[in-house]
């Protein structure tokens, strides 16, 4: 289990690997779900990320979790505890961001994909919804 990928409609691939260290619960739960497909939506308020309200639910407690994320790093709302705000939201920020409460910063996308993320998030700001596949990395 080093990390998982995500194909666009178009084709491109992007690769994301796992915080193994700081975040092992989430990573080895959100590792479980694959492999899975969402709409992803521009997330307006958080700054540049695309993010979905409909994440598999992980029924983990915190771990590694913060309001502040780098760009390029995936974060999970977790179910616990049941007052965080972003339970079973999912975010994956290509640039500066600033979410609405803590949530698992578990992954990070590979430096040398970067630019294709950057480029899913323009496109989805620019052109609505984009369809996910997610799938484990071979």
């Amino acid at each position: 289990m080093t990390g998982f990928r995500i194909k666009t409609q178009d084709g491109v691939v992007i690769r994301f690997g796992y915080y193994l260290a700081d975040a092992p619960a989430t990573s080895a739960a959100f590792a479980q779900t694959l492999p899975f497909t969402r709409t992803f939506l521009y997330g307006r308020v958080s700054g540049e990320e695309i993010w979905i309200d409909n994440a598999p639910e992980l029924d983990i407690a915190q771990e590694n979790s913060s309001v502040f994320v780098a760009p390029g790093e995936v974060v999970i709302g977790p179910l616990r505890p049941k007052r965080n705000k972003v339970g079973k939201c999912m975010g994956i920020l290509y640039g500066e961001g600033h979410l609405l409460d803590c949530s698992n910063i578990f992954a990070k996308v590979f430096d040398e994909d970067l630019s294709l993320l950057k480029t899913l998030g323009d496109k989805t700001w620019r052109n609505g919804v984009q369809e996910l596949v997610f799938e484990a990395l071979d």
